[in-house]
């Protein structure tokens, strides 16, 4: 590794000047740091910035390692990003919460040996400490089902360009909400009977006739 790397060109057109470097310098800056790179600005591209702080608040309720990633200020920051679910006073009852739940937490040797964030809610439930820390527990609540959540609205993302193409650009929103809903919940709809369709928008019309 610590030879001259050779660079490759074909012979009628050598190259001007080469830079002169190892093997190791070849395979690491050029190649190695080089897909790094492109990794990195794939996924800044993919996880907007508050996107990423949301992630990095949520892995700090990880139970591994007697809860080694528990950062109290990242959680108080992870329930303002819910301000329909934790009000002003919630945050600062939140706040002594966390304060006993991280010195109850890995001394309890029920908690110990967690392997994510599932088996810390099934633990706290079995132990009713979810009675204890309410507040924790809901926001442990709010992280679980946050993936389910993404996954649910990059679904819709996808299926709205199925819907909305080229030649239905000009549909309203109603529309293409009642649209969506159709094709992306098409497993219930196929289960529901046509006949059962007519009759339904045949009383509508006769109620709107009858007005």
């Amino acid at each position: 590794m610590d030879d001259m790397f050779t660079r490759w060109a074909p012979r009628d057109r050598p190259h001007r000047n080469p830079q002169k470097v190892t093997n190791l310098h070849h395979y690491r800056v050029d190649l190695f740091y080089g897909v790094i790179d492109m990794q990195l600005q794939e996924l800044n591209d993919r996880f907007l910035e508050a996107g990423t702080e949301l992630l990095l608040c949520v892995a700090c309720l990880f139970p591994q390692n007697l809860f080694y990633a528990f950062d109290k200020k990242k959680l108080i920051q992870l329930a303002e990003f819910y301000p329909q679910d934790f009000s002003r006073f919630d945050l600062l009852t939140l706040d002594d919460q966390l304060e006993t739940y991280i010195c109850d937490m890995p001394s309890n040797k029920a908690f110990q040996g967690l392997k994510g964030l599932g088996d810390l809610s099934e633990k706290l439930v079995m132990s009713k400490k979810n009675m204890v820390y309410p507040l924790v527990y809901k926001l442990l609540t709010l992280a679980l089902i946050l993936q389910v959540a993404t996954a649910t609205v990059e679904r819709v993302f996808s299926a709205m360009r199925m819907v909305k193409d080229r030649l239905r650009n000009r549909m309203n929103d109603d529309w293409m909400n009642d649209n969506l809903i159709v094709y992306v919940e098409k497993d219930i709809f196929l289960t529901v009977d046509n006949e059962s369709i007519v009759q339904r928008f045949q009383i509508m019309k006769t109620r709107k006739e009858q007005l």
